[in-house]
C-alpha cells in the first residue's frame, strides 16, 4: 500500500488519514489507488463499523494534483481520465458501503477534496476549515462526484452558484447550506467525528446500509419503484438478526443490542 494513505485503527472505528501534507493531500495516481483499495478492503470487514477520513497537517485535500497531472506521460486529459478512475472508485465505495464515513474537515477541502468530504455521509468541519469547489476557476468541471452530492446537499441553485462562481466556502457558511453536520474548534474534528460514530455504532449497521443505499436512488425512481425497493428493504430488514433482535426488545421494554452487519 502507499504510503500517502495512513490506516489507523481504534476499536471498530478506522481512520483513514489521507498523508501528503507537504502538498495539502493533494493525490496523485498511487495516492488515489491506494484509497480506493483501502476502502474496497474496509467496506468488506465485518469488524469495523464506521470509518473517519481526514488529513494530515494542515489540509483535508487539496484535490487532485495539477503538477503531477501536467507532468503526464501523454496529456492532462489522459491524466485525469486514468486519476478519475481511481477516484469514482473510492467515491463509490464510500457511498455503497454500509458503514458511516464521517469526513473530519482539519483544513482546505478543494477539488477533489471538496467531492471526497460530500461524498462522506456526514462532514465535520473545523472552524478554520474552508471548502471550495476549485474546479471550474482551473477550467475543469466537477468531478468526484460532486455534480451529485452537491445540488441534493443544497439545492440545484445554490449548487449552480457554487459552480460558477467558486467562491470559498467558511464552515459556518457550510452549516448554515447543510454541507457540514457540525462545526468544532480547530483540532477537534477527529475527537467529535468519533464521538459521533461511538452514537452510530450502536445502532443496526444492517438497517443503516438498506436505508442509506436507498435514500441514494430515490432521485433516480419513480414512487412505485421506491415503494417496491422500501417494503423489500422493510422485509429483509426485519428478517435479519438485527432486526429480530429490535423486535424481541421493543417486545421486551429494553434497549436493543446490535451486533451484525
Amino acid at each position: 500500500m502507499s504510503e500517502f494513505i495512513d490506516v489507523k485503527k481504534a476499536g471498530t472505528i478506522v481512520h483513514v488519514i489521507l498523508n501528503r501534507p507537504k502538498a495539502y493531500n493533494a493525490f496523485n495516481l498511487e495516492m488515489i489507488a491506494s484509497l480506493a483499495s483501502h476502502l474496497i478492503s474496509l467496506a468488506a470487514d465485518d469488524d469495523i463499523r464506521g470509518l473517519i477520513i481526514t488529513g494530515s497537517g494542515q489540509a483535508f485535500c487539496a484535490g487532485g494534483d495539477l503538477k503531477w497531472a501536467t507532468g503526464f506521460a501523454k496529456n492532462p486529459g489522459a491524466a485525469f481520465h486514468t486519476l478519475a478512475s481511481h477516484f469514482h472508485a473510492a467515491i463509490l465505495e464510500i457511498r455503497r458501503m454500509k458503514k458511516p464515513v464521517v469526513a473530519a474537515i482539519n483544513g482546505i477541502a478543494a477539488g477533489g477534496g471538496f467531492s471526497l468530504a460530500l461524498a462522506c455521509d456526514f462532514r465535520v468541519m473545523e472552524e478554520s476549515a474552508v471548502m471550495q469547489q476549485a474546479y471550474t476557476s482551473n477550467g475543469l468541471c466537477i468531478d468526484g462526484g460532486g455534480t451529485f452530492t452537491l445540488p441534493r446537499l443544497v439545492g440545484y441553485t445554490r449548487a449552480l452558484e457554487i459552480a460558477a462562481f467558486d467562491n470559498p466556502i467558511s464552515a459556518d457558511q457550510a452549516y448554515d447550506w447543510g454541507l457540514a453536520s457540525e462545526v468544532v474548534g480547530d483540532g477537534k474534528s477527529v475527537a467529535a467525528a468519533t464521538n459521533m460514530l461511538d452514537r452510530l455504532v450502536q445502532n443496526s449497521l444492517h438497517a443503516y446500509g438498506l436505508s442509506k443505499n436507498l435514500l441514494n436512488d430515490s432521485y433516480v425512481h419513480s414512487l412505485e419503484t421506491q415503494l417496491e425497493l422500501e417494503r423489500e428493504g422493510l422485509s429483509a430488514a426485519a428478517d435479519h438478526p438485527d432486526g429480530r433482535e429490535g423486535l424481541q426488545a421493543f417486545k421486551d421494554k429494553r434497549k436493543p443490542i446490535f451486533y451484525q452487519l
